[in-house]
């Protein structure tokens, strides 16, 4: 057998085709095999050694095109598989290891890509034998399956297939079959069955039913629904009355032909009446459900639409009328009474189908761009109804197509991405910080320190490429809704920098007055410094001196000048001071001291003029423009900033003291302040704007007429403000236009043509059917509608589709009347009117021979009278709802950028509007539209928000007294609480307990302000009583009084107790005045100085030496004296001590920020007492503490919302649920006593109340057949117009039926809702199907209880009911139906059993809610239903116990045999009145006589297994008991011995034991 074999490999290059003719196939695969084998062992060199070749690299190369090189691995191996040198391999024959190829370039990546299909539906994988059938005993929870979908590559640019190996050398080719799960088959589950049905006969046999419903469909392979119905006989007590007949008669129709068209006069007989009389009727009576698909594809022609195009075309149809017996047969036509029979034909509307336009274009794919979610974008069409469907005819099919575009996208260009921008920070605000009160009290020109500032946010597009800018970058603003992300901050905190003081030590003591003369060396006190620095020759070490002689007067030597009596010489003072000096030793008889007056010295001081001319100068004038300076200056290239330097400039002058300006020359030149000094200027900053955003879209659609035209803005905003005489602003930052001219919607509307006259069904069908030959009854008419324009010409159907109101109807019924019918006058006029609420009439008689007909006379068929409600416009409007809160008007702010901008604060308080909806409802309280009532619908109400309090305090109280008499300290001022905050007004800072707040300043009390001034000592006076020469010793004293220092009024003197008491000098003291031929010494020297620290065993020593030397028999007193120095007495220690810390310091116009706190270094001595700190500097101690450090003062930061956003669409168009919304979000919390947040941040209005329309759908009707008892019928329901409100139907107000134009288009309501269902009235005797059953919950489908799928389903089904057994054949078959739902929940199923009974019970399966089933349960795992023993229980009395084994009845005993099996049982004696014995055999347990002995009775120990043997346990026992046994004879015979006498000389002493007895004595 020969076989041709092709192989076509097809590319984009061409076609090649091999063909090969094989003589068998075994010669192709023996082929194949080697030509393998060949490819991967190659050459052998003999027998055992060969080369082995890998596979082709990629194809390598510099550059892409015909110069790659491939290249693989070549190697030597052994037959066995190893790998050898190379050389043991044939050189000659190795393959190549290189070889040119095409090289793929990289952008080549592009132009091919994978393409995959979707994964396929999950199929059971193959077993072992390749067999797929569902393993439904082995599956637990889930079956492995199968999914597969297509791969190949493919061109981008027009997606046809190319060659795989192309993508495969960019990427790996995709998976084609992947592993996926399948549940276990799931049988179909069906409830329980409902009770019986009532016996379908009243008398005789009859059949009862009972039917269950379907919960869950068959899945995945599991077995199909069982029967749902069960039926059996049922028989009445009471016999059939004799002569009845056997059967009853009912007429039963058919359903509706289809319409037909008259000219059709050869089809009538297909349904006129036709009569069965067979016996054996196996008509089906079927009724299937048809689901039609949501989706339809049809191809319509473009049509010509016209008048002709609305006509409506009036045809006929007919059914077929039977007499149908009880047993389902068909009988004679007479049988069945005939009133007036059912109607046979009837006209009908000739069904047409919707018709549409053609497909538009598709719109532009709405991705343009690649974005990074790589999802696709979409386009859409459209299409427009040209034709609504007429009767039965088709319904529209979808009218948008919406399909997946750029999917890819890979070769779009990449999205642009918007980022937030944002304007320069404006000024920092220092004011805004300021509570109410502060406002009032600052200057706000002058503040500084901490503030706050803003800016403005706005989102621009970033450009792909970005260019440098000189400039800042200028952008075209666009939509905020553009920009994603977290917004960025619009407020910060900032700071103005205050003046900064120099921190200087207090002043030191004032020196003397220093005149014009640099040479004198008055002034203040100066320090120790090297002598290399002293110009002038060091005053003489030494100097001559005279010494007094015997009998000389001795003076002492001069005092110190006094101060000076004035600081300045004028013409009427002079300074003048003095010194003097004293008598220290009388002179002899012979000598003489100097007169008084020479002991005292006058002279002037201080002679220089008093200053009376100074300079003046004003403050320094602001930094202007130097032309001769602007060399220096700096700038830039392009101009965005000039910097320069300036002068700035102040006057000078000379002042006369208590005068005013004289001429300069009077003041000295040298000392006059200069009136220039240079400066730098600001840079100039130019205004910078951003372009202006796009203008604003106009609307697409066309404007109806008599409406405003729209209008488009945009808008640029303010980057930097100018600065320093830049380039101004511009003016216009908003612009405003009115679009274009757009074009005013068309005017287009239906015109209704004359109705037709009435149209029967033809006569002859009419008598083909029914033999009448009168041609009346009811018909149809119909009209001509047809749409014209605003002038009343034809146009297309379409546009009054579209443009028109609801098309109006096109036909209705009438009818023809007949010969018999009943015969009425005209209708009269209606009756007036009696007001709002009443109703009127109109009537009708009777007329001719209809008076005499009875049927005539009847007025629930023929009314005589009709009545209407009267028209009433009396309206009712009454509030309704809450208030909303108080709305305050403000400005809206212009753009888009409203509410991003950082701001001032908002207006919270103050007069606003109230809003109130109004309820406007006619005379039946029935909701009507608000226009009725008032122009608005809303009631207004001025209220007021009451105003934010700030926490006052009181002024600042005055400094205190410093807390250290001497030396630093602290002095404090506070402020108190005046009024707390209100109605959210700042907060009051932190308080103590006494509701004050203070601050806290270091200070320094001088120590000594007040000193003691001495005067000289007096003469020293001496007491003599004789006229001798007054020598020896005295007294003399001195004044004293306490002075403030430093003040240079050495005269006033103020309350000694001022002055240190403990420092207080002595005002008297003794003296010796020498007597003529005594010593004389001077003055004591000061004392010397103890070391520091003090050593208190070092001493301190003055000295005074001669200054007339005494007579030869008497010696001079000392000239030296020492004393130990002693710790704060003599001697002192130094050491330095730090006041407190100040509170943070701010500069005097700041409010926050940073801040500085100071304390104050004392000098302590030893005692406690403080010095002058230039003491302690002068021992060089050392000071280790920070006299200042910065501190911050956080800024009471005020809460700062955007702008109110403009208020939202109304949240519902209709009813009393409408409301519009505003927000704000909060830029800037509140910070420590800043002014919290408003509480609202958003508000909320009412909507004008208007009616709300909809369409009521009514509850099916009754399944009702027109003329007949049973057969093909119809159910219906309406579709009407009501006005309600938008809570409906919950809400409590009654609807109101209204016009349907109200509601809209009821033509195109009524196609998407079904009015009208065929149904089926079974005739007694019928096989029919049930009701559907109500919905099953929804159910998903679930592994080990989590969810297998997303969406669940749920069941309905119809039961078969057989009233007659005679009819099973022609029964339908039993229907079930499944959707998908939402909400499903996953259930389990297991099996649940009743007690036994009898060795039987009843099982069940339960789902986990509680609903028994059938199916569900694992029927492998069902329990047992009846109990069996084996071998079987058959002896008498013997039942099958839970154990398994065979017991005896109750009241009788089990007698076993020896192999442990029930023998028989025996009837327990006394078992009546339980008190007999029982009697029981060796080795037999007797049976229990109550339930619980029974339980224990059947886990009884059985000594004998079920084999006959002896079980183990026996022996067991056995063994226990001889060991017991021996155990007991042990203890006997040692408690049985006699014991022996003890030859001990006296008994052991038994122990002393205490027992307390509860005596109080132990």
């Amino acid at each position: 057998m020969s076989m041709d074999w092709t192989m076509i490999l097809k590319d984009d290059s061409g076609v090649t085709g091999w063909t090969w003719r094989v003589g068998n196939y075994l010669l192709l695969s023996m082929s194949l095999i080697g030509m393998q084998v060949r490819s991967d062992l190659e050459f052998p060199k003999d027998r055992h050694y060969m080369w082995k070749t890998g596979q082709w690299g990629r194809c390598m190369g510099e550059e892409c095109g015909t110069d790659g090189v491939q290249s693989r691995m070549v190697w030597c191996i052994h037959s066995e598989g190893w790998t050898t040198h190379h050389s043991n391999c044939r050189h000659s024959d190795k393959p190549e290891t290189h070889r040119p190829c095409f090289k793929v370039c990289e952008w080549h990546q592009d132009l091919f890509e994978w393409e995959v299909s979707e994964w396929g539906l999950c199929v059971l994988a193959p077993f072992q034998s390749n067999e797929l059938k569902p393993r439904t005993v082995e599956c637990i929870t889930a079956q492995h399956g199968i999914q597969r979908r297509k791969v190949h590559c493919a061109r981008t640019s027009n997606r046809t297939a190319v060659t795989e190996r192309i993508c495969e050398f960019f990427s790996p080719r995709p998976a084609l079959e992947q592993a996926c799960l399948i549940p276990c088959p799931h049988d179909c589950i069906i409830s329980d069955f409902s009770s019986w049905s009532g016996c379908s006969r009243t008398c005789g046999m009859g059949l009862q039913h009972r039917t269950r419903h379907v919960l869950a469909a068959p899945m995945y392979g599991g077995a199909n629904c069982p029967n749902l119905t069960q039926t059996r006989t049922c028989a009445n007590l009471l016999p059939c009355p004799v002569g009845e007949s056997e059967h009853h008669y009912s007429l039963k129709v058919s359903p509706w032909s289809e319409c037909r068209q008259p000219q059709h006069k050869g089809l009538w007989m297909s349904g006129r009446t036709m009569l069965d009389f067979t016996t054996g009727d196996t008509e089906r009576n079927t009724m299937k459900r048809h689901i039609q698909s949501s989706q339809h594809h049809h191809h319509h022609l473009h049509h010509h639409h016209s008048l002709k195009s609305l006509d409506v075309e009036i045809g006929y149809q007919t059914r077929q009328v039977r007499c149908v017996r009880s047993d389902g047969k068909n009988a004679m036509l007479s049988l069945c009474t005939l009133d007036n029979g059912p109607g046979t034909f009837q006209s009908c509307i000739m069904p047409r189908d919707c018709e549409t336009s053609d497909w538009s274009v598709w719109s532009p794919c709405s991705k343009t761009c690649r974005a990074s979610d790589m999802s696709p974008g979409f386009r859409v069409r459209t299409r427009s109804i040209t034709q609504t469907p007429i009767g039965l005819g088709k319904e529209c099919a979808t009218l948008e197509e919406k399909e997946a575009c750029n999917i890819i996208g890979d070769l779009l260009p990449n999205c642009p991405r918007y980022v937030w921008k944002s304007t320069d920070w404006g000024e920092c605000q220092v004011a805004s910080l300021l509570s109410q009160q502060d406002r009032r009290l600052n200057n706000v020109s002058v503040l500084c320190g901490g503030g706050i500032q803003t800016r403005q946010l706005y989102c621009v597009q970033v450009p792909d490429n970005s260019t440098p800018h000189h400039r800042k970058e200028v952008s075209r603003p666009v939509n905020g809704h553009l920009c994603a992300g977290e917004l960025p901050s619009a407020v910060q905190p900032c700071s103005i920098p205050c003046p900064q003081l120099c921190l200087l030590s207090s002043w030191s003591s004032w020196g003397a007055c220093l005149h014009d003369n640099c040479m004198e060396t008055h002034g203040r006190k100066g320090q120790l410094v090297p002598e290399e620095l002293c110009e002038d020759e060091p005053p003489p070490k030494e100097v001559s001196c005279v010494m007094a002689c015997s009998g000389d007067c001795v003076l002492s030597s001069w005092s110190d000048w006094s101060s000076c009596s004035h600081s300045c010489s004028s013409k009427n003072s002079e300074g003048r001071q003095s010194r003097t000096r004293t008598i220290l030793g009388l002179p002899g008889e012979a000598k003489a001291c100097p007169a008084a007056t020479a002991l005292e010295e006058w002279r002037t001081c201080n002679d220089h003029p008093c200053i009376t001319f100074y300079w003046e100068a004003s403050p320094w004038g602001p930094c202007i423009e130097d032309s001769s300076m602007n060399l220096n200056g700096t700038g830039y290239w392009n101009g965005t900033a000039t910097c320069a330097v300036g002068v700035q400039i102040r006057k000078v002058v000379c002042m006369k003291m208590g005068i005013g300006p004289v001429i300069p020359k009077r003041c000295p030149e040298s000392a006059r302040p200069d009136t220039i000094q240079p400066c730098s200027l600001p840079c100039k900053k130019d205004c910078i704007v951003t372009l202006f955003s796009e203008w604003t879209a106009c609307p697409t659609t066309c404007l109806p007429v008599n409406s405003s035209v729209p209008a488009q803005s945009r808008y640029r905003i303010i980057i930097q403000r100018a600065a320093n005489g830049g380039q101004e602003c511009p003016d216009t930052l908003y612009e405003e236009r009115e679009c274009e001219a757009l074009l005013v919607c068309p005017i287009y509307r239906w015109k209704t043509h004359r109705w037709h006259p009435c149209t029967l069904v033809p006569d002859s069908v009419q008598q083909g059917m029914t033999g009448a030959s009168e041609s009346c009854g009811k018909g149809l008419e119909m009209r001509g509608v047809s749409c014209v324009d605003e002038y009343d010409e034809m146009a297309a159907v379409s546009e009054c589709l579209r443009w028109a109101r609801p098309m109006p109807s096109r036909f209705r019924s009438c009818w023809v009347p007949c010969r018999d019918d009943c015969t009425f006058s005209s209708w009269s006029k209606f009756s007036e009117c009696s007001g709002c609420g009443s109703r009127r009439t109109r009537k009708r008689t009777l007329t001719g021979r209809s008076r005499k007909q009875d049927r005539c006379q009847r007025e629930d068929l023929y009314p005589l009278v009709e009545s209407e409600p009267c028209p009433c416009e009396e309206f009712v409007s009454q509030p309704y709802g809450n208030w909303s809160s108080c709305i305050l008007s403000e400005t809206p702010a212009q753009g888009p950028l409203q509410g991003w901008r950082g701001r001032r604060e908002a207006r919270d308080c103050g007069q606003g509007l109230r809003y109130r909806a109004v309820v406007c409802l006619d005379h039946e309280a029935h909701l009507v539209s608000p226009d009725s009532c008032s122009e608005s619908g809303l009631v207004e109400e001025v209220c007021h928000i009451p105003c934010p309090l700030d926490c006052k305090l009181s002024d600042w109280s005055p400094w205190s007294a410093c807390s250290a008499s001497c030396g630093s300290g602290l002095k404090i001022r506070s402020k108190w609480l005046r009024e707390k905050p209100f109605n959210g007004g700042r907060p009051c800072p932190k308080l103590d307990l006494k509701n004050q707040v203070y601050e806290a300043v270091p200070c320094r009390s001088e120590c000594g302000q007040y000193e003691w001034v001495r005067d000289p000592w007096s003469v020293c006076t001496i007491n003599t009583v004789d006229e001798l020469p007054a020598c020896g010793e005295g007294v003399q004293s001195r004044k004293i009084r306490c002075v403030r220092r430093d003040s240079g009024d050495l005269v006033s003197s103020v309350n000694e107790t001022l002055c240190d008491l403990e420092e207080i000098p002595l005002q008297a003291q003794t003296c010796v005045l020498p007597c003529p031929n005594d010593c004389v010494m001077s003055q004591w020297s000061q004392w010397s100085t103890c070391s520091i620290p003090c050593n208190e065993s070092s001493v301190r020593m003055r000295t005074r030496h001669m200054l007339r030397p005494p007579v030869a028999d008497r010696v001079c007193p000392d000239s030296t004296q020492t004393e130990p120095c002693s710790l704060n007495s003599t001697c002192f220690n130094y050491h330095y001590n730090v006041s407190s810390w100040s509170t943070c310091q701010l500069s005097e116009h700041a409010i926050c920020g940073q801040g500085m706190r100071t304390r104050l270094l004392d000098c302590i001595r030893s005692d406690g007492k403080v010095v002058d700190l230039s003491v302690c500097e002068e021992l060089s101690l050392p000071q280790p503490w920070r006299l200042a450090m910065n501190c911050v003062v956080d800024c009471p930061f005020n809460c700062i919302l955007s702008d109110w956003a403009p208020w939202t669409e109304c949240s519902h168009t209709c009813g009393s649920k409408g409301v519009m919304i505003r927000s704000r979000s909060m830029l800037q919390q509140a910070h420590e006593e800043g002014r919290p947040c408003a509480s609202q941040l958003s508000q909320t209005k009412p909507c004008p109340i208007r009616p709300c329309y909809s369409w009521l759908l009514s509850d099916w009707s009754p399944c009702t057949v027109e003329g007949a008892e049973c057969g093909e019928g119809k159910r219906e329901r309406n579709l009407t117009c009501v006005v309600h409100w938008s809570d409906w139907p919950d809400n409590p107000h009654p609807s109101k039926t209204v016009e349907d134009e109200k509601c809209g288009d009821r033509v195109r309501k009524e196609s998407e809702q079904e009015l009208q269902q065929p149904c089926f009235v079974p005739c007694p005797g019928d096989c029919h199907l049930t009701e559907w059953s109500q919905w099953s919950s929804c159910q998903l489908t679930c592994l080990e209880g989590r969810s297998f799928e997303t969406v669940g389903r749920q069941a309905r089904s119809q039961a078969v009911v057989i009233q007659v057994l005679e009819n099973q054949d022609s029964c339908p078959h039993q229907v079930f139906e499944t959707r998908p739902c939402k909400g499903g929940k996953c259930h389990s199923y297991e099996w649940r059993t009743s007690a036994w009974n009898d060795n039987e019970r009843s099982v069940w399966c339960q789902r986990s809610d509680g609903v028994n089933v059938t199916g569900g349960c694992f029927p492998q795992n069902r329990p047992t239903t009846v109990r069996h023993c084996h071998p079987p229980c058959t002896k008498p009395f013997s039942h099958c116990k839970q154990s398994g084994v065979c017991g005896c009845e109750k009241g009788y005993t089990e007698v076993m045999t020896t192999h442990g099996f029930l023998d028989y049982c025996t009837k327990t004696p006394g078992a009546d009145n339980k008190k007999a014995d029982v009697k029981t055999s060796s080795g037999r347990l007797k049976p229990g006589t109550t339930q619980i002995q029974d339980f224990f009775g059947e886990w009884s120990l059985q000594p004998l297994g079920p084999d006959g043997r002896i079980k183990l346990w026996v022996y067991g026992l056995t063994a226990g008991g001889f060991i017991l046994i021996l155990f007991i004879i042990a203890v006997a015979f040692l408690f049985c011995k006699p014991s022996k006498q003890s030859k001990s000389a006296s008994p052991p002493q038994k122990p002393l034991t205490l027992a307390y007895d509860g005596d109080v004595d132990m």
